[in-house]
């Protein structure tokens, strides 16, 4: 009797879907867009994207939700994408311009770009209102976003699972924040909490044109990072918040790498067909940030040196707005800054490869069919 159940057990076991014989990792996107970062999450074999939602930061979130649909489309997965905060916490344009007047220009400013302040070799983009119709080259998305807002479906998430969602955040922290506002027990709630945002000491690491133009706005203000500056208040809320886990990916490590034309090339070859052309249509000469955030949570073998500090993010309306702020054990203030693990340098090359391997399984599962 013994050996017929054991024999049941194994016939059960080889007829489950593979799914269902291995935990999946269960994840959030939350993020500006739709990028190689998307890719490489929604193509590992092990991983579970259950959404990808929307904020503001490069663009305003309605064209960031157009760009995720058509992303999920091109891939051909199902996945909901949820729209989440149009505007920041307490931040604007307007505040942002103020700023400028009084304390110098930003190299980048995202939804609120108009140009840049020299001559650079990457492109400006076009510039949009936050309800200006969204036509986007290639065409738009056929999918409608779920009508759902995106700080109430991580809520729900989380509860559905508790203590198994991984969000990795690659914009501004907004919807985080409203999350955590309506609910003190989101981030409790979730498994951990992965994200490119900060700024500690970033040096110059490539030679290239392009490296040395991102370089630049570190020389003078190296604690000073976008998604943190676009929503400064929102990053303080977030890293207060009593996460599991905390794993910051500042632009650090981001120094070591870049989108060259050469690597455009490489995932092309690999990826299928929609997936290569979008992929060719793509600007080189960018840094591989939220790949980095995506890839270390992958792959945790790819960091190379980390720290261990207390984060959180200065709020006051001054010279220093939205740049990040860290203390070691026992030396911070002590008004609700979480322990967090921050990753200085990762292996690009690594990156590099493990970004091939995974289109690469998703082109050779779409032939096998």
């Amino acid at each position: 009797m013994k050996r017929i159940g054991l024999w049941l057990l194994a016939l059960l076991a080889a007829t489950m879907p593979a799914q269902a014989q291995q935990a999946r990792r269960l994840v959030i996107i939350d993020d500006e867009g739709f990028g190689l970062a998307h890719v490489m999450l929604l193509d590992a074999p092990d991983v579970e994207v259950l959404g990808i939602t929307t904020v503001s930061g490069n663009v305003w979130a309605n064209r960031a939700t157009a760009m995720a649909l058509k992303g999920v489309e091109r891939m051909a997965r199902n996945v909901p994408v949820v729209q989440g905060a149009t505007y920041p916490l307490v931040n604007s344009e307007v505040l942002t311009e103020r700023w400028e007047a009084l304390y110098g220009k930003l190299t980048w400013k995202g939804a609120w770009m108009k140009q840049w302040v020299e001559p650079t070799q990457q492109s400006t983009p076009p510039y949009h209102g936050p309800d200006d119709p969204v036509d986007l080259p290639g065409g738009n998305p056929t999918t409608r976003p779920s009508p759902e807002i995106a700080a109430n479906f991580m809520l729900r998430m989380v509860r559905e699972h508790p203590a198994q969602v991984t969000i990795i955040a690659m914009g501004p922290l907004t919807n985080l924040a409203l999350a955590q506002r309506l609910d003190p027990a989101f981030a409790r709630l979730a498994k951990e909490l992965v994200y490119m945002g900060g700024s500690l000491n970033p040096r110059q690491v490539l030679s290239s044109v392009s490296a040395t133009q991102f370089a630049r706005e570190f020389v003078h203000s190296p604690r000073r990072e976008f998604n943190a500056r676009f929503d400064p208040e929102a990053a303080s809320i977030v890293s207060r918040s009593p996460w599991r886990r905390i794993t910051v990916v500042p632009t650090d490590p981001s120094t070591a790498t870049e989108l060259t034309p050469a690597l455009i090339a490489r995932l092309r070859a690999v990826s299928p067909p929609a997936v290569a052309a979008w992929i060719g249509a793509m600007e080189p000469g960018f840094p591989l940030w939220d790949e980095i955030a995506a890839g270390i949570w992958l792959d945790p073998s790819l960091v190379t040196s980390r720290d261990t500090a207390f984060v959180d993010y200065d709020t006051q309306f001054g010279p220093n707005y939205g740049d990040m702020l860290s203390w070691s054990a026992g030396y911070q203030p002590g008004i609700g800054e979480q322990r967090a693990e921050i990753v200085r340098t990762i292996d690009p090359a690594g990156l590099e490869a493990l970004m091939l391997r995974l289109l690469a399984h998703r082109a050779g599962d779409r032939r096998s069919r």
